[in-house]
């Protein structure tokens, strides 16, 4: 017996024999070789019942790494996830997986809404199985290890890590959860109760925007403004945003027009979107099934390409293909699109290779970038733009990723609310 209680944690789950013992919750006490010895216990005619002890054989953590919350939180939760690579069909809404634990520089989200991105749908089809985390693991208990899906987000912060500066439970927050998309991204996704993101990549959510606006905005928006600064685009430059109704080309043409101060915002859809391009700030909005943005007379600056493919059929079918995480020129498209840059101007396009003014870089998610542009979507310079047939309900997930890769959507595919 003596072995057994040497150096061994306990845990009482009720304080049975103590009276003195106050009404606490589970407690943890450490036993260095008791033999005869009761500091608590007096003499009593009752016969106390059975008392269980759980012992652990690993030591007690010397600190914590978030501060404990007000909120009441669970230790499992709802969320979409998948254990192998596939299609829609191997999305699975699961009642049973774990709440992820917070690390010092994070907080836990009750996340009220997220967006769908083609990085979710490419990662799930396994594109990126080189660079990606391990599949989610589901252990005997049944309990699913992580959910995997996701990444913008929006909610309430309900618990800080012990690092954490800026932010503090009940704040409503934004943000893409995982700082590389593609080099591995995070276990935990957003499609989910709860998720945990680190705080620098947060940002406070715009007053006037609800969580659904909020959450189609991270991703996208923090593309968008990073190609812009990466092309060296400035006031007085112009720029043509090819495929301009997307998740990512919307936001191009708003960024470019209200934060860099552009002399000329020119942008191309299907004909029954060219009002919407002019709604957002294009100054010439082109059909791109009537006439070719190749052969227009006047040259570009910057191009923007948010499409990034060879032809035109794959334009139209492609044309929302926007929220892809890598920016970089494509072979076909990047042809049409040098002939409409001017001599040392820059094209930025989203898949392909590259070519010659052309640049490539993966977006590093940032939550400074999104306090830059804040004032921007509060003021209503910027708008968040959720597709027409959204939000799609929490229960409804598989069937907002089927509408997504029809790559026919307007602005982003939301999930909203997520209870």
């Amino acid at each position: 017996m003596d072995s057994i209680l040497s150096s061994t944690t306990f845990q009482l789950r009720k304080p049975l024999l103590c009276k003195q013992t106050p009404p606490f919750l589970p407690i943890k006490i450490s036993i260095n070789r008791l033999k005869k010895q009761s500091h608590c216990v007096q003499k009593s005619s009752f016969s106390p019942r059975p008392l269980r002890i759980f012992a652990s054989s690993q030591a007690a953590p010397s600190a914590e790494a978030s501060t404990s919350s007000s909120y009441s939180i669970p230790s499992e939760m709802k969320a979409w996830t998948y254990t192998e690579y596939g299609g829609v069909e191997v999305l699975k809404l699961e009642s049973n997986v774990a709440v992820p634990q917070v690390k010092e520089d994070q907080v836990l989200i009750k996340v009220a809404a997220a967006a769908l991105n083609p990085v979710d749908f490419k990662r799930r089809l396994g594109k990126f199985k080189a660079t990606d985390s391990p599949l989610p693991l589901e252990n005997l208990t049944k309990k699913i290890s992580s959910d995997r899906s996701g990444y913008d987000v929006a909610g309430v912060v309900v618990k800080v890590g012990s690092q954490v500066k800026g932010l503090k439970e009940g704040d409503e927050v934004y943000g893409d959860i995982s700082e590389k998309a593609l080099d591995g991204p995070k276990q935990f996704g957003s499609l989910a109760e709860y998720t945990a993101v680190e705080e620098k990549l947060l940002a406070l959510k715009p007053k006037n925007l609800d969580f659904a606006q909020a959450a189609s905005l991270p991703l996208a928006i923090e593309t968008a403004y990073e190609g812009l600064e990466k092309a060296g685009f400035s006031e007085g430059k112009s720029i043509l945003v090819l495929g301009g109704a997307g998740g990512v080309g919307s936001l191009v043409i708003q960024l470019a027009k209200q934060v860099f101060g552009a002399s000329k915002v020119a942008a191309t859809s299907s004909t029954g979107k060219l009002e919407f391009l002019k709604s957002l700030g294009a100054d010439l909005a082109i059909d791109y099934t009537k006439e070719n943005f190749e052969d227009l007379p006047e040259k570009f600056d910057v191009v923007y390409d948010t499409v990034g493919k060879k032809n035109d059929l794959d334009v139209a079918l492609l044309g929302t293909e926007l929220d892809m995480i890598y920016v970089r020129m494509t072979t076909g498209q990047c042809d049409r699109a040098v002939k409409a840059v001017k001599e040392g101007g820059s094209v930025v396009a989203l898949t392909g290779a590259v070519t010659p003014p052309g640049f490539r870089f993966v977006v590093t998610s940032n939550g400074d970038s999104l306090k830059k542009l804040n004032p921007y979507l509060e003021s209503g310079k910027v708008k968040a733009l959720v597709d027409p047939k959204g939000p799609f309900p929490f229960d409804k997930v598989n069937e907002a990723f089927s509408y997504l890769e029809t790559n026919r959507a307007t602005g982003k595919v939301v999930i909203y609310p997520i209870p």
